[in-house]
């Protein structure tokens, strides 16, 4: 018996296609899509005279930045390359604008080559020296953002007298020392996870000598720790000790632990907490 037309067609049809043939149904049309950029903030090749090599320094701007001519506090973020906590902190800024919960704020993101030539003070320890033996310039590299840094960041943006320092971990180490030795670098710092245990802890015992040179100038320091450890936890009580014994009044500090956190968990939710309480909304 001989079979339709309609069903001759529909063998022919999967046939081919099986045979990689015509296919059976029409392809649907892929549409062209425009290709543009995600513009988030500028990077900048400094050459320094302090350092001796081209630095990568990232800014991210409030987004009425360019409307206007407001003047804005700027927050400096240690380890502050692109691939390194630049996109981590100005998102946070970002998303404070958006919602309206903190002010605008200008990030600037100074990025680290060598974290224990430029975060770490110098050690006396012979195993982290064979280590590491670059470690321990970290003047060198406070020099650098006072002296490089900041005044290009001043010249060329609306900046405000209002700054701040932040780090975590080696460059929250870098934090403490500075709010320790050139307290009038910045009005606040926020050291999360300071590597205190640096050096057998020795910058956390010279506290107490640093700030009996301190004079009462306003200014801010924010601390907080994860559940880390012994050798993160004892310099903290030492210096937080220190502290309490060498109070000024015009000094607002505080020590916030985060027992549940880890080292590796803690960066979003303080540098958060940090926004919320440096950048606050004046009240109506």
């Amino acid at each position: 018996m001989r079979r339709p037309l309609l069903v001759e067609a529909l063998i022919l049809s999967f046939g081919l296609s099986m045979a990689g043939g015509a296919p059976a149904l029409a392809q649907t049309a892929v549409p062209v899509a425009v290709e543009t950029p995600v513009v988030i903030g500028q990077s900048y090749a400094l050459p320094s005279a302090v350092m001796g090599q081209t630095r990568e320094i990232n800014v991210w701007l409030p987004p009425g930045y360019a409307k206007g001519n407001q003047t804005y506090p700027v927050l400096y973020v240690l380890d502050g390359g692109q691939d390194q906590d630049f996109h981590h902190i100005s998102g946070i800024a970002q998303l404070g604008t958006i919602v309206g919960t903190t002010r605008d704020v200008i990030v600037v993101g100074v990025a680290s080559v060598d974290r224990r030539n430029e975060l770490a003070l110098p050690t006396e320890n012979a195993e982290l020296i064979a280590r590491y033996p670059t470690q321990g310039q970290s003047d060198r590299f406070r020099r650098f953002v006072g002296e490089e840094v900041m005044p290009f960041i001043e010249a060329r943006f609306r900046t405000s007298s209002e700054t701040a320092l932040m780090g975590e971990s080696l460059a929250g180490l870098f934090v403490v020392e500075t709010f320790l030795k050139e307290p009038q670098m910045f009005d606040a710092y926020v050291a999360v996870s300071p590597s205190l245990w640096w050096d057998g802890g020795r910058l956390a015992r010279q506290s107490g000598a640093h700030l009996r040179d301190h004079s009462n100038d306003p200014r801010t320091l924010i601390l907080t720790l994860g559940d880390e450890g012994e050798e993160m936890q004892a310099p903290m009580d030492v210096l937080t000790a220190n502290l309490r014994d060498h109070a000024l009044p015009g000094v607002k500090w505080d020590f916030t632990p985060r027992s549940t956190e880890s080292h590796a968990s803690i960066y979003h939710g303080a540098a958060l907490d940090a926004f919320r309480r440096l950048y606050a909304v004046p009240a109506p």
